[in-house]
């Protein structure tokens, strides 16, 4: 509940933000059923690859890839998808009492908590830090949380690498 309000209240400060449009909802708009109800989700990330209007990242200019990290021990979205060679600038927002860890790159990697790979560390409540990566090769890369028991509960996601 308390991580409803503060979504709500980050929602309403924020305004539509980047990745929305005259019309769009706010980057932080769980959609119908809201994020526990598992609705829509946008929180404002922008087009993915082959979608109108979408422009690949680079590594002087990634595109932003916003993800929320739950006390539900999930990520929203829990599936990106990317050109291949595109550079992402991930910025993780926890929504909720527990700390969490973004970490990012080749799926084997992620899964093993492999030291080396990429990651941010305790991002806290209504905390946003941000880790950029650039996929090259084919994949398959991941993401996911390894604080205590997080990626045990299933707090991970996939990263869909498209020609």
């Amino acid at each position: 509940m308390a991580a409803g309000l503060i979504l709500m209240a980050l929602g309403a400060a924020a305004g539509p933000g980047p990745g929305a449009g005259p019309g769009q909802a706010a980057p932080w708009d769980f959609g119908p059923g809201g994020m526990m109800g598992f609705g829509a989700v946008n929180i404002g990330s922008g087009p993915d690859p082959g979608s109108p209007g979408f422009v690949a990242g680079t590594a002087s200019a990634p595109r932003v890839v916003r993800i929320v990290a739950s006390d539900a021990l999930r990520f929203f979205p829990d599936v990106v998808t990317v050109r291949q060679g595109e550079t992402i600038t991930f910025e993780v927002t926890t929504m909720g009492m527990s700390s969490h860890e973004f970490m990012v790159g080749p799926a084997a990697d992620v899964a093993a908590d492999t030291a080396g790979t990429p990651e941010v560390a305790d991002v806290a409540m209504v905390q946003t830090k941000s880790l950029t990566y650039t996929f090259s090769g084919p994949g398959p890369f991941a993401f996911a949380c390894h604080a205590p028991g997080h990626y045990e509960a299933g707090m991970k996601g996939t990263i869909v690498v498209v020609a």
